[in-house]
């Protein structure tokens, strides 16, 4: 067993949040980090997102575009790309990247003692969110991305700077803290959020924007409480965010045949820090594919 857990090999990231940070994130479940993503890297993964949106990568989803169509053309009816590192290496290097992974390694899973700072990746989510565009109504990310420890955390890079009125973040601090997950519903305002459902049960009256600027890193936890409003600006609102969770919990996304609840694995994870204990069972393939969320707005756009 020993050979197993060491298995993985180390992966080295810098300290870049202070003790008062960390202890900020255990209790209130989310931290906004400025200028942790500079403004060339910014540029390149803004660069990259037309890319993808052309058709730049070889994909069955993302075809390759009129090249007459401008950029803005292109971009106007994308909501979000679902794991688009599975297709570009530009993305994927933001999945690893040093700052933001450092961070990780400090709170993904700092709730839990002797916790080593070792985390996995398992979800990349590109949002364009074009004027007009939903947002997405209450939800706990854990709902879609179970873990075994409650370390799901997501890291919320902003290519824009996000605001109320073109629809940032908002949460309700603290909601994590006794990893409750809320029951679902269909919600009944479908010009403010997008198709999926929310979460109810709560009261509301805690929540707060969380207005950044460009190159500002939100992180939260999957238990939090958070959603997004519609986009009510004449500007984008361009996000990628990824999921991260402890490489020592387990991914139980779906139990495969010959698993049972207590050892499903989903193996399709990119480690970022740290060790993956779990190294000796390999990795899961990932399709050359991604999955485009479609939305009101794009809708009404096709039809007008």
């Amino acid at each position: 067993m020993n050979n197993m857990i060491s298995s993985g090999s180390q992966i080295w990231v810098p300290e870049v949040l202070s003790d008062e940070q960390v202890t900020f994130f255990v209790e209130n479940g989310y931290l906004a980090v400025s200028n942790l993503v500079s403004s060339d890297e910014v540029e390149e993964l803004r660069a990259d997102t037309i890319k993808l949106a052309r058709g730049g990568y070889p994909c069955e989803t993302l075809e390759p575009v009129d090249s007459t169509l401008s950029d803005q053309d292109v971009l106007a009816s994308i909501l979000c790309i679902h794991q688009p590192h599975f297709i570009s290496e530009v993305i994927e290097k933001y999945v690893k990247h040093p700052q933001i992974s450092g961070a990780l390694s400090q709170i993904s899973a700092a709730h839990i003692p002797f916790w080593d700072g070792s985390v996995k990746c398992m979800q990349s989510m590109l949002f364009v969110k074009p004027p007009n565009f939903q947002g997405q109504a209450w939800h706990q990310d854990e709902i879609y991305i179970p873990t075994r420890d409650r370390s799901l955390i997501g890291a919320w890079i902003a290519m824009d700077d996000a605001d109320v009125e073109n629809g940032c973040l908002w949460v309700i601090p603290g909601s994590h803290r006794q990893g409750y997950l809320y029951p679902q519903r269909s919600h009944q305002d479908q010009d403010e959020f997008d198709f999926a459902n929310e979460s109810y049960g709560f009261d509301e009256i805690e929540e707060i924007p969380v207005e950044v600027t460009t190159g500002t890193v939100v992180f939260f936890n999957g238990y939090l409480l958070h959603r997004s409003r519609k986009n009510r600006s004449q500007t984008y609102r361009r996000v990628l965010v990824n999921h991260y969770c402890n490489s020592w919990s387990l991914l139980p996304w779906n139990v495969a045949e010959g698993e049972s609840v207590a050892n499903a694995d989903r193996r399709s994870v990119v480690p970022v820090s740290g060790t993956d204990p779990y190294a000796w069972k390999g990795y899961d393939p990932t399709p050359n594919n991604v999955w485009l969320r479609q939305c009101k707005a794009l809708t009404e756009t096709e039809a007008s």
